[in-house]
């Protein structure tokens, strides 16, 4: 890039209320990359919820309100996956279901703007090497929405490698499922359990101190089964590891 993109932060609700540590570390990595990073204070929930329970009227809404605050950005970057996956493949289908041509033109011109982190720091800054940090044995778990729905590919792995201290070590069966899937854990929760109890085992295999992924709803899933048996192992958003320079993320 020969000059500084405006970007548009889109926290998600979800990291916004519970995980600001990835949204914040996003700000810092995209600013240190040269990138304005601007935060709209009208963003709200992408829907997500609402489609995946059937509850596709109630989306609506979101959609709208979505390119009502980021139409007018050049980029607009989440870091999320399951996030960016929900608007460039459910708000075209939600603006068809209500029946709004006009809607439909502005979300197909807005979530082309739309990118997952790492998308966005490869392919449209051109870079892997971000200048971080992080001298932990790491390993990384790449969630399904980003693998399969938005094809992020090895891009978050080809950040990590050009991590200095870093000790990247792959994760056995790395690219099924942890088993959250959002109201999938409540609905299905010893379907769940079990697929995370699976994936944990996997993660303690590695030896690794932390776990990376790009979505902090599967980390907080297998988080949580890691917690609960003792294992030692962390777990930090790939903002939080990609923003680390010389001091460890909290």
């Amino acid at each position: 890039m020969t000059t500084a993109p405006r970007v548009a932060l889109f926290a998600t609700c979800f990291n916004d209320t519970m995980w600001p540590e990835a949204p914040r570390a996003t700000v810092a990595l995209l600013e240190r990359l040269g990138c304005t990073v601007e935060f709209p204070r009208a963003q709200t929930c992408c829907g997500q919820m609402f489609t995946n329970t059937g509850y596709a009227e109630e989306a609506a809404p979101l959609v709208r309100s979505f390119v009502d605050v980021f139409s007018s950005y050049e980029y607009v970057v989440a870091p999320s996956g399951s996030c960016v996956g929900s608007i460039r493949e459910q708000h075209p289908m939600l603006a068809r279901r209500a029946g709004d041509r006009g809607l439909e033109a502005e979300v197909e011109t807005t979530a082309k703007k739309v990118y997952e982190l790492s998308e966005f720091i490869v392919d449209v800054l051109g870079v892997t090497d971000v200048g971080a940090y992080f001298p932990h044995r790491v390993t990384y778990h790449p969630t399904c929405h980003s693998l399969r729905m938005l094809h992020v590919g090895d891009r978050p792995l080809r950040l990590l490698r050009e991590v200095r201290g870093i000790d990247l070590v792959d994760l056995p069966n790395a690219t099924e499922c942890c088993g959250f899937g959002g109201t999938f854990a409540v609905k299905n929760a010893d379907t769940s359990i079990a697929m995370g109890a699976d994936k944990a085992r996997h993660v303690r295999e590695t030896g690794a101190e932390v776990l990376v992924a790009g979505d902090n709803s599967c980390l907080a899933h297998i988080g949580g089964v890691l917690g609960r048996q003792r294992s030692g192992v962390r777990t930090l958003h790939l903002a939080q590891i990609l923003a680390s320079t010389e001091e460890d993320p909290a």
